[in-house]
């Protein structure tokens, strides 16, 4: 959420901001709306005031005399009227509420113009993408690879994008999150398992609300949500609360299987292991002091790119422009890895700063020098999502004799260092 005296002093730069998201949204409509419940504000604490100042004026005068019976008349219509005044102020705050939230984040000024993903701007790149088996060839046409990720019977017993991981799936999976676990306290993060369904309250607080609705999958009777990431758990778990500043930046990482509907999502871009509706991911996050936050952003891209080069894993670092920078980010770096198979970029990162986007919604909080409180600001990247880890590791390492090598790294978890099929 913004800061209101943001928008109401600077309103210009919010326009800009939503032009460089290219957002639509109707930032007028959303200043009206604060006037007005300003206004409506102000004229209902007046009119406590008056009915405050009328009470302690009656209490000096006898009662019965006929100048307190005429204060308790003039009262009596005080009252009512602030009855209906502190009405229309409840349902005028509550469409504040909402307008406030319909905005997005600020861009931080780094963040590149541009439209659309062929615009976002190639920060870095490492290893080669031509040093690969001529055998290398799309996941999903490898021989075998339904053996070991069954899409037929997930799409059976729950519906496309839910597979079951067999035999060797089942163990490159459980060695990769135990590999980025590992590797993630190795950083310095302390592991948590939160709880892999929130509240509208926590989806609200991390941007996932009102946005991303038709995204999440819905307990209905419950009115929980399934997480789409570990972020909206784990950035929750300081809610309505001030951190110790000295204690900054809090690093915490955790596993958790994500759920997203993936509205609209169709053609070559979704087969196989490529989109999925539920997928295995280890998520990273900072709350950080707010003159530190982009040093933690480049050192949380760093402790990503870091998995990948330890996986072997050929891959670029894209910085988002504004158009593809999502609702709540200040700035995201997408990791992207070769899939030699496929012979394009996947991604299998994002990590981003929010600032106090979060913070305010979630009300995070430190103490400064000066002992008011001041909101944190938080960041977030995945270290690593499963699927298109996998989908690489698999076109990239394919051998001819159909068995897939994997890495150094990961061999003493996986605990041999080839993968077979069947």
């Amino acid at each position: 959420m913004l800061d209101p005296k943001l928008l109401r002093e600077s309103p210009e730069l919010v326009r800009a901001a939503i032009a460089k998201k290219h957002l639509d949204v109707d930032l007028d409509a959303v200043l009206a709306l604060d006037a007005e419940w300003r206004k409506q504000l102000t004229e209902v604490e007046a009119l406590r005031a008056k009915q405050k100042a009328a009470n302690t004026e009656m209490a000096k005068l006898p009662k019965g005399s006929p100048e307190f019976i005429a204060k308790v008349q003039e009262m009596k219509t005080v009252s009512a009227e602030v009855k209906t005044r502190e009405a229309a102020l409840v349902e005028t705050e509550a469409k504040h509420k909402t307008a406030m939230l319909s905005l997005p984040n600020l861009p931080h000024a780094s963040v590149p113009e541009g439209r659309t993903p062929e615009q976002n701007v190639t920060h870095a790149t490492w290893g080669d993408c031509l040093n690969f088996s001529p055998v290398a060839k799309p996941h999903w046409e490898i021989p075998g690879f339904d053996k070991i990720i069954d899409f037929g019977r997930g799409s059976k017993v729950t519906g496309a994008g839910f597979p079951f991981y067999v035999g060797d799936g089942a163990r490159i999976v459980r060695a990769l999150l135990q590999f980025f676990l590992d590797e993630a306290v190795a950083a310095g993060y302390v592991e948590v398992n939160p709880p892999i369904f929130v509240n509208a309250a926590s989806a609200t607080a991390t941007g996932q609300l009102p946005d991303k609705e038709g995204q999440m999958y819905e307990a209905v009777a419950d009115g929980f949500y399934a997480v789409p990431t570990a972020e909206v758990p784990l950035t929750n778990f300081f809610r309505d609360e001030i951190l110790d500043e000295a204690a900054l930046p809090v690093k915490r990482a955790a596993y958790t299987p994500c759920f997203r509907r993936e509205a609209g999502s169709y053609g070559k871009d979704v087969r196989g292991l490529n989109r999925l509706h539920q997928f295995d991911k280890v998520e990273l996050l900072k709350w950080v002091h707010p003159s530190q936050s982009y040093d933690e952003l480049e050192k949380l891209r760093a402790d990503a790119e870091n998995l990948l080069r330890k996986l072997e894993l050929p891959y670029r670092v894209l910085l988002m422009c504004g158009g593809d920078l999502g609702f709540s980010q200040a700035k995201k770096y997408d990791l992207e890895v070769w899939a030699a198979g496929q012979q394009r970029w996947l991604e299998v990162s994002s990590c981003s700063n929010f600032e106090s986007f979060q913070a305010r919604r979630a009300q995070i909080r430190f103490r400064n020098a000066d002992g008011k409180p001041e909101l944190v600001h938080t960041l977030n990247g995945s270290g690593l999502a499963v699927p298109r880890v996998l989908a690489a590791l698999l076109e990239n390492n394919l051998q001819p004799d159909g068995t897939v090598k994997l890495p150094a790294a990961l061999v003493p978890y996986f605990g041999r260092d080839t993968l077979r099929f069947g």
